[in-house]
């Protein structure tokens, strides 16, 4: 199963009727994902056959927005679905930060390769910002970077009206999964007065794609937004696992602790559920066995756990 991602700020217009063509290829082409379009530009990831993928990027292509589309691709091992349907939805924002405003279109921080961002992470004048949640940085990061410990990305303008001080930090890099938050946090930045702000260009896969190994400083695996969960250095499918009642991502031991129940609750939410709802969890999860069973697939399935 291969994984393509892609994402672009630019001024768009007509939505709803890109949002029908983009589905009718997509349903053509057999490709299951989600697809997000706002008048601020579009952030993809879909799956499918290599072939069907290309052949939906070349029609992005044709849209005079879309030309030099980024496109990354990734594998899924094979019997992961990694999503379930095709979804092309309009929104306010390819990725909520609340603050209209902010305009990645028009400038972000400067942009750098695997090879600099070493460097920049070296330097101890350069404050380095994971700007993803919480939950993401748990399952790795880069060393000594700095985390904000947001639950969501609308909650990073507060982080920096809190901590962050433009007459102490003249120099700023950040990272994220994909690139997209970082064009908006370097946007954000930059708007604030912050005089330095550089941004790992493609993000954390685009680092694994092309930093070669031995020079790779990750520590750990990378958090993914699909039924894979995470990545690991190479791309391909890592050992984390969801937890379907909070979303938080589940290392071995997680999935060895007590409180674990796939599908129902895990060592970090079990606290937080009352029993009503752990019970609910508990029939669907019946139902979801009783599907397989059948040889059916039940379609909302909880996130996979990994055998250890």
């Amino acid at each position: 199963m291969v994984v393509c991602t892609f994402y672009k700020f630019v001024r768009l217009e007509e939505l709803p009727e890109l949002q029908a063509r983009l589905h009718r290829v997509g349903e053509t082409l057999g490709l299951r994902g989600t697809v997000l379009i706002a008048a601020e530009g579009i952030n993809g990831t879909l799956t499918g056959s290599r072939d069907s993928l290309k052949s939906f990027v070349r029609e992005l292509n044709q849209h005079p927005a879309f030309k030099d589309l980024p496109v990354k691709y990734s594998t899924a091992a094979a019997d992961n679905e990694v999503f379930h349907r095709l979804k092309i939805r309009i929104k306010r924002e390819i990725v909520a930060l609340g603050l209209p405003s902010v305009d990645p279109s028009a400038r972000t921080g400067e942009r750098v390769s695997a090879q600099r961002w070493n460097e920049l992470i070296d330097d101890p004048e350069v404050l380095v910002i994971d700007t993803r949640n919480r939950y993401e940085c748990d399952v790795g990061s880069f060393p000594g970077a700095v985390q904000p410990d947001t639950r969501s990305f609308r909650e990073f303008p507060a982080f920096v009206q809190e901590h962050l001080d433009r007459t102490r930090y003249r120099a700023v890099a950040m990272f994220c999964t994909g690139g997209i938050r970082c064009e908006k946090a370097s946007a954000y930045l930059l708007d604030q007065g912050f005089e330095r702000v550089y941004q790992l260009d493609g993000g954390i896969l685009k680092y694994f794609e092309t930093v070669a190994p031995d020079a790779n400083r990750w520590q750990g695996e990378c958090f993914v937004f699909d039924q894979r969960v995470s990545v690991n250095d190479t791309l391909a499918e890592g050992k984390f696992a969801q937890c379907f009642a909070c979303r938080r991502p589940l290392s071995a031991d997680d999935q060895r602790h007590p409180d674990y129940e796939v599908g129902v609750c895990c060592p970090h939410c079990v606290s937080e559920r009352p029993a009503a709802a752990r019970a609910g969890f508990r029939e669907r999860q019946r139902q979801i066995l009783l599907a397989e069973q059948r040889g059916q697939k039940h379609i909302g399935a909880a996130m996979p756990h990994r055998a250890q």
